[in-house]
């Protein structure tokens, strides 16, 4: 039932986007339309425009799409030949490509005509226009996009827009969004003194300050003192390598690109490393092994670069320099599932732990192959079947919430993608552990088996937050930089009424919570009480210890928490044994 919703959404999308091509060139007939998708929470539509546009506009333009819709009753679909279409479009450049390419691969050409507009198009509309609410869709905003997504193609205008079933829902859509923009990362990264951006360094390219490395380091522990539980062992690997090794893994092909090339004064070429699996297979490969040896489990958190467009940059989302909580499992085909299930067990241990996500906040895509491109992947098929397979089972036994998910595996593998969803609803891919049969074969991996012959090893890869970089940036909107305690860069801000009064017996507090391991900020600035008080609650620290004559007097301390939670007058022991109590019970 609920897919069935969602794909009648997405038909109500996919109509709005030619309705809005269709007021556009009412409005703007020279205009060159080209594509227009439904998307998530709504549509867009590309056009390339005599005159510019802007945000101006969009009122008019929603303002015939609603006057055009009145006039639609349904959508007529008619085949036609190739020089039909072509004649259509005599004047549209863009349609013409597109006619080229549905030719070349042998697939029918359709128009899709709702009253006095027609679109080339593949399908996938509304039967009914009645079921489009006029009151539950609008343009959102303008921006550039070029042709294709090709920097070397022409730039056009795109036009997006929000559509949901009901004005309710589109309601509520917008509210989140509001509710986001105060939650963006880069808003509360620069608030909160966790992370810089310099023209000097360069874009893509983020630096941490002390608050942010310090919570960087944390979620990197968490997750390095998970895994060791399981036979996890760090490595370390260098930053560059010889482009032959990205050629022999099959990186190269797919991603030379997006790479970024170092020359030095050897004639051999280089490049920044944008992944670590091929370099984790020549420290297998550095000596003999043994199906004793076997599993062999290696981890390691490492910065890797990838040359993004700069027009795709944006905060720690996406950036040039991103560092991977990265491991992999070299084992035999009989280990797969118990290595899968321990990684999988990591994964659910370390996001319970992080006060972030329920059971029930998450499902598990299960990205196989697209049956229908099976020349896209590299390998055997009945290696494909087995991984295949064997990840299904893995789901069946550790009653993931799973869907099986055509076309996202790896080139390499398939895999199970953990999606999660923040405290907006916002849906995240985070997590992941992928089975590969190729690398190992292109590296000519070995083991000495039980009867002394030679075998090739598989390689499990793994990754349990993804870049470092983008899960900061999520979690950082999640808790809106209201960090859990265990997590927060300044745990404790100690505030005495008076330096003078108060100061001394506020500086006894700070150092015996300094000795008890916990971060703690003495603010003792000649300010007033409320000020600083304020200044504590933009930094969002978790609590705030205020010290006046009562305190000292009877040798308690006043805690105000987050929220409603207030400690009035307790010793400073109660205070250690309760903070220690919240992190040991995270750990």
């Amino acid at each position: 039932m609920i897919d069935m919703q969602e794909e009648k959404l997405e038909h109500i999308r996919h109509s709005l986007a030619h309705l809005l091509a269709a007021a556009v060139l009412e409005l703007w007939p020279d205009t060159k339309n080209t594509i227009g998708p439904a998307i998530e929470n709504g549509f867009y539509y590309d056009f390339e425009f005599s005159s510019p546009i802007s945000d101006k506009d969009l009122s008019k333009i929603e303002k015939k799409m609603r006057a055009i819709l009145k006039t639609w009753k349904a959508f007529e679909e008619r085949e036609v030949t190739e020089k039909e279409a072509k004649e259509f479009y005599k004047d549209n450049p863009y349609k013409q490509e597109i006619i080229d390419e549905i030719i070349s691969k042998g697939e029918k050409i359709t128009l899709y005509t709702s009253g006095k507009f027609t679109d080339l198009c593949r399908g996938g509309h509304i039967e009914n226009i009645k079921d489009i609410d006029r009151e539950a869709f609008k343009l959102s905003h303008i921006a550039g996009a070029y042709w294709r997504g090709d920097v070397k193609n022409k730039m056009l205008t795109r036009i997006y827009g929000l559509a949901f079933e009901t004005k309710k829902k589109l309601d509520e859509y917008e509210k989140l969004q509001e509710e986001a923009k105060k939650r963006d990362h880069r808003k509360l990264g620069k608030e909160l003194d966790l992370f810089t951006f310099s023209p000097l360094v360069g874009s893509g390219l983020p630096m941490f300050t002390p608050k942010g490395t310090l919570i960087r380091n944390l979620i990197a522990e968490k997750i390095q003192s998970v895994q060791e539980g399981f036979g996890f062992q760090k490595v370390w690997i260098p930053h560059i390598a010889k482009r032959d090794l990205y050629e022999m893994s099959g990186h190269w092909d797919k991603f030379k690109d997006d790479l970024f090339h170092v020359k030095g004064k050897e004639k051999t070429e280089f490049v920044m490393k944008p992944m670590n699996c091929p370099h984790h297979t020549q420290i297998y490969a550095s000596r003999p092994r043994s199906y004793r040896d076997l599993p062999i489990r290696y981890m390691e958190i490492t910065t890797n670069y990838r040359d993004e467009q700069p027009g795709e940059l944006l905060g720690l989302t996406r950036v040039r320099s991103l560092t991977q909580d990265d491991g992999h499992v070299f084992c035999t085909i009989d280990q797969i599932k118990d290595e899968v299930k321990k990684i999988i067990h990591v994964i659910r241990e370390f996001y319970i732990s992080l006060e972030m996500f329920n059971e029930e906040d998450y499902w598990v895509s299960l990205s196989v192959r697209d049956p229908k491109n099976t020349d896209q992947y590299l390998g055997h098929p009945e290696h494909w079947d087995k991984a295949e397979k064997i990840l299904e089972e893995i789901a069946k036994e550790e009653k993931l919430n799973y869907k099986r998910v055509e076309g996202e595996a790896a080139f390499y593998g398939p895999k199970i993608d953990f999606m999660f969803k923040d405290s907006l609803g916002r849906e995240w891919q985070l997590a992941t552990v992928q089975i590969d049969f190729v690398m190992p074969e292109r590296f000519s991996l070995e083991y000495t088996d039980k009867d002394n012959s030679k075998k090739t090893p598989i390689m499990i890869h793994r990754a349990v937050s993804g870049s470092l970089e983008r899960f900061m940036a999520i979690l950082i909107e999640h808790f809106a930089g209201a960090f859990p305690l265990w997590l927060s860069p300044v745990q404790i801000a100690i505030l005495p009424i008076s330096e003078e009064k108060h100061g001394e017996y506020g500086r006894g507090i700070y150092d015996s919570l300094k000795k008890a391991g916990f971060r703690v900020e003495l603010n003792e600035k000649g300010e007033s009480l409320s000020k600083r008080i304020r200044e504590a609650k933009t930094q969002k620290i978790p609590y705030l210890v205020v010290i006046g004559d009562k305190e000292v007097k009877a040798k308690t301390i006043t805690v105000e928490g987050r929220g409603d939670e207030r400690y009035p007058g307790i010793t400073i022991e109660e205070f250690v044994k309760l903070l220690k109590e919240k992190v040991d019970s995270k750990k």
